[in-house]
């Protein structure tokens, strides 16, 4: 009968286990794949401890090779498995990892990967690299699906980025440097504005459509003369105009035009036009006449879109976001030689606040929820119900303020939304 290996102090030493020759202990077995795996430890009472969790792993059907995986590997996996997503989000998403996960957390192995590793790293975007909301919100839609592969896989129990963001969202006050809307005020300077500007005139179809129809600035810079019925006042979202950097695309690598369908499947509408709107439309069919322009381009076969720029090219967010903000000086600027207090000027925002814009102003007439859902293209009711209730909150403070007037005697002031 074979002698049992015995470490120096004479210690029975177990399957798997040795003692190396500079006094630490090592313990190995064969994964799933058939792959010899190691341990170490300084001592044999701190290798039993792992060859327990390595049993206990194996027990609940934890794949030791989890050991060995990185957050890399995952990705890796993940980008050859993920389906369903338009070309543009994916490779946003591939920009996040590649710009802020991998470089950071990328060589983490998953199996020591835990939550208040994900909380550190997470709060360092936040504090280190001031990142906004949105940006880490894309972060963490990557890192969750990663990381849930390796719990699907039975890498790790836990998926360690698991309420992360809530829980970030609750410790670190962040604010929007934008307001949601426009007020009714605000809303008529701006297109009062660019109705009579000799300069900035031609931007006022596109603005006043995106500020009467809610449509998404992709939506609205794809909109094709095909898609309206200037007489019977309706416009029908079929299609969306995205521009993004192709970084993957091989020989077609570069920053580009593609047309996608809607983001949603609820987002392929018909949207009734507003009397100003059907206006801007008539506006920008007879500039385009007098100016002899035309449609230049053609998009993955769509062509003759409304919206273009003096070489007949189409309209994008970066380009409509920096003439927002040019406006936004000038206008306020020419409010000031008016006056040394204006009664209203114009605050800093977005192409997409044209969109809320809409919403408050469909909220503030009383339209019913579930037509505000239809038009604003929206999937989810929650969404449209979100945005309902910060109008109609305010609404109700509007109210109580006249209420308040009331019960002391005063005439009651009419508040201009």
């Amino acid at each position: 009968m074979a002698e049992k290996r015995k470490d120096k102090a004479r210690t029975v030493l177990k399957t798997g286990e040795v003692q190396r020759k500079n006094g630490t202990y090592q313990y190995s077995w064969m994964d799933g794949q058939l792959k010899r795996r190691f341990v170490y430890a300084k001592t044999l009472a701190d290798l039993r401890e792992k060859e327990k969790r390595i049993q206990k792993d194996k027990c609940d059907g934890i794949k030791t090779e989890a050991r060995y995986t990185t957050v890399d590997d995952l990705y890796n996996l993940w980008q050859n498995l993920k389906r369903g997503l338009k070309n543009n989000t994916f490779e946003n998403y591939k920009y996040m990892y590649s710009t802020f996960v991998g470089p950071f957390i990328g060589n983490r192995r998953v199996s020591t990967l835990r939550k208040s590793d994900v909380k550190k790293y997470y709060n360092y975007l936040v504090d280190e690299r001031n990142l906004k909301a949105s940006t880490i919100d894309n972060i963490n839609t990557v890192l969750h699906q990663i990381l849930q592969i390796a719990v699907d896989d039975d890498y790790i129990r836990k998926n360690p980025a698991d309420n992360v963001l809530r829980e970030l969202k609750k410790a670190h006050p962040f604010q929007s440097g934008e307001k949601k809307a426009l007020t009714m005020k605000e809303q008529e300077l701006f297109l009062d504005y660019l109705k009579t500007h000799p300069v900035y005139e031609h931007w006022y179809p596109i603005f006043a459509v995106m500020v009467g129809t809610g449509l998404r600035v992709g939506e609205a810079t794809g909109l094709r003369w095909i898609d309206i019925n200037l007489e019977e006042g309706m416009i029908d979202v079929n299609h969306t105009l995205v521009y993004y950097d192709h970084r993957t695309e091989g020989s077609k690598r570069g920053c580009y035009f593609n047309v996608n369908s809607t983001k949603t499947p609820a987002s392929m509408r018909q949207v009734p036009m507003l009397d100003f709107v059907k206006e801007a439309f008539e506006m920008e069919k007879q500039k385009q006449a007098d100016l002899d322009l035309h449609c230049t381009v053609t998009i993955d076969g769509y062509t003759d879109f409304i919206f273009l720029n003096r070489f007949g090219k189409t309209q994008n967010q970066s380009t409509l976001n920096k003439a927002i903000k040019r406006i936004i000086r000038d206008c306020n600027d020419e409010q000031f030689e008016k006056s040394e207090e204006p009664e209203v000027l114009l605050p800093n925002f977005s192409c997409h606040t044209l969109r809320h814009t809409f919403t408050t102003r469909m909220c503030e007439a009383g339209v019913n929820v579930k037509v505000i859902q239809d038009i604003l293209g929206h999937t989810d009711i929650s969404t449209t119900l979100n945005i309902y209730a910060d109008v109609t909150k305010e609404l109700r403070k509007s109210e109580f303020d006249g209420l308040e007037a009331y019960f002391n005697g005063e005439p009651k002031k009419v508040v201009n939304a």
